[in-house]
């Protein structure tokens, strides 16, 4: 018979190489997103200034050609604008103007240029004059117009203008400046090329960033990760991630994690502690009833009084195991109160008047002193029945380890944490050394007296995981010989809150009651 393979397990990408990559992306992407910002703003400007110088140029060729009256012609147009002219370049020009005026800088120096070539037409659209070879068609136009270009056998900036008369005011020609950008250009390339070799380097420098950072987050869950492991290989560990010793989320989560490490030791420990306990308390009644059952067995049922000490032994037994069971079942429904009554209120100054009054019938040898200074109504969030089991519970241990003075005190009052409740008796007292256990699962202070008191060791253990359980606290004080006082602190809540929680409680009982049933008539 083959055996079954095992399903390979999915690939995955490491938690590490995912934080780098989108840290990086990150930082890079951002990078990008600058640099294209900053190269459209510097292409930006570039183009105002070449628009600028074109503009300037386009100006002072026209203020040039204007004091022609009539159609431009070759004649009027060559003097005045071929930088070769030897009139221009004399200091005097055709019309008697200075040669080395604004039309040098602006006209001359400009169209001189590589990449710029200047071009004039008559009224009608001929070609007059041109400084380069490299013009675009001419396109007739009623004012200056400046654009950039492209289309597909030019690439740059193109300026067209009118020539009007400065004598008569008509349109006498026209002129157009070609620019073909060389500059602008060469000057993009540059930076195109310095923020390619800028943006290898962010790349670089922004996975080591990355990398350093998922580095240092992936510490803490690495640690926990093999604290995790070690407790699986050996369940008892007492292993505990490192602290951080940094003040953030992730120092947060490692002392969490130990703190939850701590709460599940510690209920491993009372788990194995409840078994052993257990065991123990149940083996004396069994083997209790299996030493009557077997005497009755062998000889025993003929005789009516061995038979008649054997079944009360036997009940006896039972009883206690009875006992036992009902306080280990309250143990572990103690454990779950927030879910069974989650809106339940009681008023305490009620309870506690009740209680006292019950055990003053029970026990009529006893004096029950009750100081009580609440005044009306005070409401806490509590099951009433386990408010009244709390009570019952100390005031039952006061009376059953009280000796000669047999008084029990019991007092309430509020302070700034909520009610405050006190059970004070007068009896054995409870050492030091067992103070601190006093409240364990079965744990008794003098296991001989309390098996003949009936106590099974858990009173004292429900009483305090109820009182936990609605986040309150129970503590005692005690010196051996003098009685103990239990304390239990409670906090409160308000009469409004009582009773919209009261309210709410009701809805969920008639929400939950069954509907009623329809009996048919068929």
């Amino acid at each position: 018979m083959s055996r079954l393979s095992e399903p390979k397990p999915n690939k995955r990408l490491p938690l590490g190489f995912k934080w780098t990559a989108v840290v990086a992306a990150g930082i890079f992407s951002t990078f990008i997103v600058l640099s294209l910002i900053l190269l459209a703003l510097m292409r930006q400007v570039l183009i105002n200034q070449e628009r600028d110088a074109v503009a300037e140029t386009m100006s002072a060729v026209q203020s040039r050609l204007a004091p022609a009256a009539k159609n431009l012609t070759a004649q009027a147009v060559l003097p005045r604008i071929n930088a070769d002219n030897t009139a221009a370049l004399s200091g005097t020009t055709a019309a008697g103007q200075p040669a080395n005026s604004v039309f040098d800088d602006s006209v001359v120096q400009k169209i001189s240029r590589a990449d710029m070539s200047l071009a004039v037409y008559d009224r009608a659209g001929h070609k007059l004059f041109t400084s380069r070879d490299s013009d675009e068609p001419l396109v007739q136009v009623a004012h200056t117009v400046i654009k950039m270009t492209n289309n597909g056998r030019f690439k740059g900036m193109i300026a067209r203008a009118p020539v009007i008369s400065s004598q008569n005011g008509k349109r006498i020609g026209y002129a157009q400046i070609t620019d073909h950008m060389a500059t602008f250009y060469a000057t993009m390339r540059q930076l195109w090329g310095i923020v390619a070799a800028l943006a290898a380097a962010a790349l670089l420098v922004s996975m080591a960033l990355g990398f350093f950072l998922a580095s240092r987050f992936l510490k803490p869950i690495r640690s926990i990760t093999k604290t995790i492991d070690q407790i699986n290989e050996e369940p008892q560990s007492s292993a505990r991630i490192p602290p951080l010793r940094r003040n953030d989320e992730l120092s947060d989560l490692v002392d969490e994690f130990n703190a939850m490490l701590d709460r599940i030791q510690r209920f491993i420990d009372q788990q194995g502690e409840f078994v052993q306990d257990v065991s123990h308390e149940l083996r004396t009644p069994v083997a209790v009833l299996e030493g009557h059952l077997q005497l009755l067995n062998r000889w025993g049922k003929d005789d009516p009084e061995v038979l008649n000490e054997s079944l009360t032994a036997s009940l006896q037994e039972v009883k206690r195991m009875k006992s036992l069971i009902q306080e280990m079942l309250e143990l572990t429904r103690a454990d779950s109160v927030d879910v069974q009554f989650p809106n339940a209120t009681v008023d305490i100054n009620e309870v506690i008047q009740q209680v006292v009054n019950d055990m003053r019938m029970i026990h009529p040898d006893f004096v029950f002193t009750l100081d009580n200074d609440l005044e009306g109504p005070v409401f806490v969030r509590m099951y009433r029945n386990h408010l009244e089991q709390i009570l019952i519970i100390l005031l039952d241990n006061g009376v059953k380890y009280s000796t000669k003075r047999k008084e029990l005190h019991v007092s309430a009052a509020l302070d700034s944490d909520g009610v405050a409740l006190a059970v004070q008796d007068f009896g054995e007292g409870i050492a030091p050394k067992d103070r601190e256990r006093v409240f364990n699962r079965f744990y008794r202070v003098d296991k001989a007296r309390s098996r003949e008191k009936g106590g099974n060791g858990l009173g004292l253990s429900i009483a305090q995981q109820l009182i936990e359980s609605y986040h309150g606290a129970i503590s005692v004080d005690s010196a051996l010989g003098s009685g103990s006082v239990f304390r239990i602190q409670l906090p409160t809540i308000t009469a409004e809150t009582a009773s919209r929680l009261q309210a709410q409680e009701t809805a969920l009982q008639s929400a939950n009651e069954p509907a009623p049933e329809i009996k048919s008539n068929l």
